[in-house]
């Protein structure tokens, strides 16, 4: 990896095998301008097409020798899971997974949670787009459930938004609370009233 490849990605540090690459982007090193400055992988920003594909290229180069395609999606906040393709089509899920060497699997986030899967041999990855609607709702579950077994699985928790951060609404602490009550003990109040 050279130098100015090391300033626009995030190399997570876990115990994932040698043949499984992880890596979150920033955005230094790319293309586009204005408000999307520089390294923009959004295709549904309104950023120039070239400068995306141009990022996009980068990327595959960056991610390392032998990566031959990505599988992008339109993510939705849902739950479901792709099987990851070379074929460069877009598809509508928020996490993707694959057997297949030399094929990445990437999720875009902001504030949201990127988690990313592998089992203990290698042979299986997946990444996750994880915003609270995605987390109450299963995508984490929809992700392990593919797969095969899914007792050897290493987990990687990527960048998001913390709490100091970011508040949610009674609406957000009683979907939770209502589907495990014990979830309660992972928020904190807010000194605003009726956040968390």
């Amino acid at each position: 990896m050279h130098r100015h490849d090391c300033e626009r990605v995030i190399l997570p540090a876990w115990p994932a095998p040698a043949r499984v690459r992880a890596l979150i982007t920033t955005r230094r090193g790319g293309v586009s301008g204005g408000p999307y400055q520089s390294f923009n992988l959004g295709d549904h920003v309104g950023d120039n097409p070239r400068h995306v594909e141009l990022n996009r290229r980068c990327l595959l180069s960056t991610a390392g020798p032998g990566l031959q395609a990505i599988q992008w999606l339109k993510q939705v906040h849902g739950i479901a899971v792709c099987e990851a393709q070379p074929d460069e089509q877009m598809r509508e899920a928020d996490a993707s997974f694959t057997r297949r060497p030399r094929l990445g699997c990437a999720v875009m986030t902001a504030d949201c949670l990127p988690v990313f899967f592998c089992n203990a041999e290698g042979t299986q990855v997946a990444v996750a787009h994880a915003g609270w609607r995605g987390l109450l709702l299963g995508v984490l579950e929809a992700t392990v459930a593919r797969f095969a077994p899914a007792d050897s699985l290493l987990v990687y928790l990527g960048p998001a938004i913390g709490p100091q951060a970011f508040e949610v609404g009674l609406d957000v602490y009683s979907a939770f609370c209502a589907l495990n009550p014990a979830w309660a003990s992972a928020f904190v109040p807010s000194p605003h009233a009726e956040r968390w």
